[in-house]
């Protein structure tokens, strides 16, 4: 007889659908321990613009993959992938279940289908693309990435300069598309996953979240946490970490290129953008659980839904 895989859980969805909140709640009441699944939240000193849980929240349930990096240092999805099978092997050993949990949709994809030996960055191609960007703007080559790699342009927002570059780099040395070579790479997932979807069935009440949500960033005081980072580190603005939603807005008003007030209107504007990229991807991601994060019985669901999975044989 074949092998029987043990359980995992992914829970995945937009930015301020509840995914913390839901984690916690499931973590207390399963034999779960929470890995994160953010590409931001991997740097230290990035706690009020990532949203992360705060001390009292990982005394609750503690998260594996926060605060491993340096905000100088970069993180990608084949280290997150050797990261989390790592720890998914660890947690299983001792008689526990992976909850996986974020919304950084590409590292997920990257856990469940394997990576390519994708060509390594290569300078003069990245110096060519960013030349030509400076001269005819990322849609314009946004434009042009979707007459090659048209899947992959398809998930990219025109102004997402860094994901646009890799792809055409990516191209430009292989002479294929970015999307073919993930998709010759997939490599099955040694567990019997549980891939949950928070998706809200009204929009608007998802953007008002995001506008408290960023709001409350700014009370909290996301400024001063640039500011103390900024002196902190070596930073520039093209780093990964600050190429963040939220990070990136803050550190054009600190330089003076943007009023208090449009920080506040391109902040939301952007995260409203990443959580429209992260539903793309969740809208066509196979053999989902879609449950309406504003549904007044979300835990209630969530609960049975992880129950009937950890019990199946």
């Amino acid at each position: 007889m074949p092998a029987v895989h043990p359980p995992a859980v992914f829970l995945m969805g937009p930015t301020a659908s509840g995914k913390t909140a839901l984690a916690v709640a499931l973590v207390e009441r399963f034999p779960l321990e929470i890995l994160s699944v953010d590409s931001a939240l991997v740097y230290r000193g990035m706690d009020v613009g990532t949203a992360k849980p705060d001390a009292a929240t990982l005394a609750r349930a503690p998260h594996h993959l926060l605060d491993i990096r340096d905000p100088t240092e970069s993180y990608s999805a084949a280290a997150f992938r050797d990261d989390a099978l790592r720890l998914m092997a660890d947690i299983t050993a001792r008689g526990r279940v992976p909850l996986l949990v974020g919304g950084t949709m590409l590292y997920f994809r990257a856990l469940l289908k394997g990576l390519d030996d994708l060509p390594r960055a290569d300078a003069a191609t990245r110096q060519a693309i960013e030349a030509d960007a400076a001269q005819r703007g990322w849609p314009a080559l946004h434009a042009d990435l979707a007459q090659v790699d048209p899947a992959t342009a398809a998930r990219l927002a025109p102004n997402d300069s860094q994901r646009i570059s890799r792809a055409l780099e990516i191209f430009r040395l292989s002479g294929t598309p970015m999307s073919a070579l993930i998709a010759k790479a997939e490599a099955d997932l040694p567990y019997r996953v549980l891939q949950l979807a928070l998706i809200p069935s009204d929009r608007a009440v998802l953007h008002r979240r995001i506008a408290e949500r960023f709001d409350a960033m700014l009370a909290a005081g996301l400024l001063d946490e640039v500011q103390t980072l900024r002196r902190t580190y070596a930073l520039t603005p093209d780093l990964p970490a600050m190429r963040a939603v939220g990070y990136r807005q803050a550190w054009a008003h600190l330089e003076g290129e943007i009023s208090g007030a449009e920080l506040r209107e391109q902040g939301i504007a952007a995260t409203r953008q990443l959580a429209k990229r992260q539903l793309t991807w969740l809208r066509a991601w196979p053999d989902t659980v879609v449950l309406d994060c504003l549904a007044d019985d979300l835990e209630a669901q969530a609960i049975e839904t992880v129950r009937a999975h950890l019990q199946e044989d």
